[in-house]
């Protein structure tokens, strides 16, 4: 079964753009309304885990709040963000206020003015590690930021963070999406300007304001990179198919250290298990001590390859959750889901009723896997995770943390660390906007005596740093390095 992943970081917004002219249309108050109330109802019927973190007086309060705010005509980007204000109190990472089709294409397309610096954020801190303009001199990489336009940093990620949803109470996640489209969720919320005016700190430790242009785009955007790992440089030679691969999944070995390191950014596609058992069985063969599993820029994938993963490394027999649960073997205001007889087929084929009055995934709830017969790996394992790990990445972690030679360094997972909604995960398209609302169909509880309403949280606390970011450097895999050194130093 497949769990879809759609995170802020990849599926809705993977471009740094204004595209304020492309906001031309408007809809009336009275279209907004039947909206939202169409909404509130598709959601209440269907939503599995609507009410894990906020009572429904809360949820009905937030909608009420939103529908006396609809007093105007209001233009996609202002409607979309309305939306988003009261569906993120139900503090699911899988519910999300998209775009309509045509317009997500539209911005994709778009040569429109651009916020022109590339912002990393955490806590209290702006900082640069990217400038959109190559001939920037004056924000070099690790420059701190500490006020855009007459607003603190503290004031613009407060006024950002209540339109980007998260599971539970993780705001890792949402320092991690903020920091991979800083000038979109900018702009969305302020709205573009010509010029801005930063204040930021110079190298001599003292405070500087500066005025910048906005930039605009000659040609088509590049792909959205992720702010957490350091990226792959093309190299020569390598087909764009094979460039393709290694963007998603990669293995590196050491082998005078004895150290090998997998790469993976999704749990989709690549053919992964092939990857995994040659990886697996080359890793074994050399007889490497330490491997390293990179899951930081993880959105998800499909289950069926990171529990495959999991039987690599784990020495127990395990089950994928502890419940998955979807509220009827049918999908209410069906007219409304995209696609919608895929997934009414996949409740009616794969969920049963059980003595609580809920369809349960029963498969999935009951079949027990086993640690693989053949390439089983049992040296160290060391996995590194921030805001960006999440849905079955965040699965594969939860399963291994705490076995003894599995190490979780990094920051803070986005996916929830008791569980989340997913497995199936339809859109709703509301009828006159044609703004896309992702709606999960299972409630899965990953582990019952989790933390809920919070990610899992690493062994070992890797944050980030401006003198990292300005030098270049990735603090959390020098902080593996510097473990396996010190574990090498006692062994001897």
């Amino acid at each position: 079964m497949r769990a879809v992943y759609i995170s802020w970081i990849w599926v809705l917004f993977a471009y740094n753009v204004t595209a304020q002219n492309i906001f031309t249309k408007k809809f009336t108050p009275l279209q907004m309304k039947e909206e939202a109330a169409l909404l509130k109802n598709i959601v209440e019927a269907n939503h599995p885990s609507l009410y894990w973190h906020i009572t429904k007086d809360h949820f009905d309060s937030a909608y009420q709040q939103v529908v006396n705010s609809i007093t105007v005509d209001l233009n996609e980007n202002d409607y979309r963000n309305k939306l988003a204000l009261w569906l993120n109190e139900i503090k699911c990472g899988h519910t999300v206020v998209r775009y309509a089709k045509r317009t997500a294409k539209k911005i994709q397309q778009s040569k429109t003015p651009q916020f022109p610096l590339l912002i990393k954020v955490w806590a209290d801190s702006m900082v640069v590690y990217g400038s959109l303009n190559k001939q920037d001199t004056l924000f070099k990489k690790g420059t701190i930021i500490t006020a855009i336009n007459g607003k603190s940093c503290r004031q613009i990620i407060d006024s950002i963070f209540p339109y980007i949803s998260t599971d539970g109470h993780s705001i890792n996640h949402k320092n991690q999406v903020l920091s991979n489209s800083f000038g979109f969720w900018y702009t969305s919320v302020f709205g573009a300007d010509s010029n801005y005016r930063i204040q930021y700190i110079d190298r001599n430790h003292l405070p500087q304001t500066a005025q910048i242009n906005s930039y605009k785009a000659a040609t088509k955007l590049p792909a959205k990179k992720s702010t957490d790992t350091v990226q792959l440089k093309q190299e020569p030679g390598l087909s764009k198919k094979a460039m393709k691969l290694l963007t998603q999944r990669s293995l590196k070995i050491d082998t005078v250290k004895s150290i090998a390191t997998m790469r993976l950014n999704t749990f989709t596609g690549s053919n992964l298990k092939e990857f995994f058992s040659k990886s697996f069985e080359q890793i074994n063969q050399l007889s490497i001590q330490h491997l390293i599993i990179d899951l930081r820029s993880n959105g998800g994938g499909r289950v069926s390859n990171s529990t495959a993963l999991t039987q690599y490394i784990i020495n127990h027999y395990f089950k994928i959750a502890d419940s998955v649960v979807a509220n009827s073997r049918n999908i209410r205001y069906g007219r409304y889901i995209r696609p919608f007889i895929f997934n009414w087929l996949a409740l009616k084929i794969f969920s049963k009723k059980l003595q609580d009055g809920k369809m349960h995934f029963n498969m999935l709830e009951k079949r027990e896997y086993l640690p693989k017969n053949k390439n089983w790996y049992k040296g160290k394992v060391y996995l590194l995770q921030g805001g960006n790990t999440f849905s079955a990445s965040t699965m594969f972690i939860g399963a291994l943390k705490g076995q003894s030679n599995v190490t979780v360094v990094g920051e803070e997972t986005g996916g929830g660390s008791y569980g989340n909604s997913a497995m199936l995960i339809p859109s709703i398209v509301l009828p006159h906007s044609r703004l896309r609302i992702s709606l999960p169909l299972y409630r899965v509880v990953l582990n019952k005596g989790g933390e809920k309403g919070r990610g899992i949280m690493p062994d070992v606390l890797a944050p980030p740093s401006s003198n990292a970011i300005a030098e270049g450097r990735d603090v959390k895999i020098e902080k593996v390095y510097e473990m396996i050194k010190n574990r090498k130093l006692i062994e001897n």
